[in-house]
């Protein structure tokens, strides 16, 4: 059976292939850290269950580590993970208004940074249609990969990695080199300011007030630079319009 040939589902599901590999070291890493702050394998488990996200699982950790109050914990977590509310609508586009939506609960739950990019990246390709089928391969395959890792993690306790210290650095790295090689895969030379001033304000602000500050902060920054920069190419909103009709209409 060629790729052509395989359901959706199918599809979506050997996409996550690549995510589902960058994952399981950092849930494996993420479930040993865990270990280190004492939470239990239920605990730990639970968070790669029910928050499944890198950024705010490491944040909660370092939190819990610090002993900050309960809703100092949440409302950071919160601030860190405001960048998912852009990522349903941004798909949307993608699909056509008589696409049906009746699993949008569940498939909505998977995108993480990753699952995001490569979702974008197939439908702006054309080599794929918007469905939730895909989605939901996509996702499945992503979100069995964190929480397997993570519950290895954990299993493996603390101190697994303590006689590895390269490849403890490595697996620390690895989450931001899969998302940063995802994003190349969408980006035109029009987004690169875009993505210039939100990385520079995001560091910024890292270094000058705080992580949750700085993921915040380059959000917005690369928001109102999406508005108000110039097109590189001179394009015209309207002409911009034309071509993604255009390209709608070819896929």
């Amino acid at each position: 059976m060629t790729p052509a040939q395989r359901s959706p589902f199918l599809r979506g599901l050997a996409a996550s292939l690549p995510i589902a590999l960058g994952y399981a070291p950092i849930a494996f890493s993420f479930g040993i850290a865990a270990t280190h702050v004492g939470l239990s394998l239920t605990q730990t488990a639970g968070l790669s269950v029910i928050v499944y996200s890198g950024a705010a699982q490491f944040m909660a950790l370092a939190i819990i580590a610090a002993g900050a109050s309960l809703p100092v914990a949440v409302l950071t977590l919160v601030l860190i993970n405001l960048r998912h509310l852009i990522y349903g609508p941004t798909l949307l586009r993608a699909a056509r208004p008589e696409t049906p939506l009746k699993m949008g609960w569940l498939w909505s739950f998977s995108l993480t940074d990753e699952v995001f990019a490569a979702a974008l990246a197939a439908f702006s390709r054309g080599g794929e249609r918007f469905s939730e089928s895909y989605m939901l391969g996509l996702g499945i395959g992503a979100y069995s990969s964190w929480v397997g890792g993570t519950i290895l993690g954990a299993m493996a306790g603390a101190g697994a990695l303590d006689g590895f210290p390269a490849l403890a650095a490595g697996l620390g790295f690895m989450l931001t080199a899969l998302f940063l090689a995802l994003l190349l895969a969408i980006l035109a030379p029009r987004q690169i300011p875009v993505i210039a001033v939100a990385g520079v304000v995001t560091v910024i602000l890292m270094l000058t007030v705080s992580t949750a500050a700085g993921i915040v902060g380059g959000m917005l920054a690369g928001a109102l630079a999406g508005v108000l920069l110039p097109d590189p190419a001179g394009a015209a909103p309207g002409d911009a319009d034309a071509a993604e009709g255009e390209h709608a209409d070819a896929a």
